[in-house]
């Protein structure tokens, strides 16, 4: 796990220079997208250079972590809907090519095994997105979720509920209960995973994340196992970090690929 202390306006571009090597490489390359603040700063620098013309996701695919069930197609609160508006609309990334699960399917099981299909037959996530909650949940795989889980159905806490009412106009009852995630072993499959927090208020759970142990109560840590994790923090997410003077320090004299 490479874990970077950096200034918030930083972080963009260090993720963003990571996206640009990947479809360098691998034109074609498939991305996996997260909604919420912390991917903000990313889909900004990733959109500047794409309309600059030094950026072209134009042969890319995309998956989106999760989503709600039983929001109508279009609503403004959709997953589907945000990432449109935060990214998709911004780059040349094709509308088509991007796949979230479906919340609106009658089947739901069904639709959860054919995103998971739809993802393997993509080839797998080569650069995942991801953000963390305070109590350590990524994607909604909440404090007791399995560390082996698939994309599925879970049920959303009451207080994450009463978080995401901003969105609904702050109205508690029209939060959904239920959504479809990725699960916690789906997205340890990404080749690379990206996590971005900033603030205080994600310092306990980045704590977890990097030093403390393995464990369902903290959903995010399960990335401890994963061969390749960057997480990228700012001073403040950084503050409960017991090592953070040796992260410095190894970022600051990192080996270099032909050194």
């Amino acid at each position: 796990m490479e874990v970077i202390i950096t200034e918030e306006e930083r972080i963009g571009e260090l993720v963003a220079d990571d996206i640009a090597a990947l479809v360098a490489r691998v034109p074609d390359g498939v991305l996996g997208l997260a909604t919420g603040s912390s991917p903000l700063r990313i889909y900004d620098s990733v959109a500047r250079r794409v309309d600059a013309g030094t950026l072209s996701l134009a042969r890319a695919r995309a998956f989106t972590l999760d989503e709600y069930v039983g929001l109508p197609a279009g609503h403004p609160a959709g997953y589907r809907t945000v990432i449109d508006a935060d990214f998709v609309s911004r780059v040349d990334l094709p509308a088509d090519a991007v796949q979230g699960p479906d919340g609106t399917a009658a089947d739901l099981a069904a639709a959860c095994a054919a995103y998971e299909a739809a993802i393997r037959d993509a080839g797998g996530v080569d650069l995942q997105i991801l953000g963390i909650g305070t109590d350590g949940h990524i994607a909604f795989n909440e404090p007791g979720s399995s560390l082996s889980s698939r994309t599925r159905v879970k049920t959303l806490t009451e207080q994450t509920r009463r978080d995401n009412a901003r969105f609904f106009d702050g109205d508690l009852e029209s939060v959904p209960r239920h959504c479809l995630t990725q699960g916690l072993g789906t997205i340890m499959e990404a080749r690379h995973i990206v996590l971005v927090a900033t603030g205080a208020g994600k310092a306990q759970a980045v704590h977890h994340l990097v030093e403390g142990a393995v464990s369902a109560l903290w959903p995010a840590t399960i990335l401890q196992h994963h061969p390749r994790v960057s997480v990228l923090i700012d001073e403040a997410a950084a503050s409960r970090l017991q090592l953070a003077d040796y992260y410095r320090y190894t970022y600051a004299h990192r080996h270099q690929v032909g050194q």
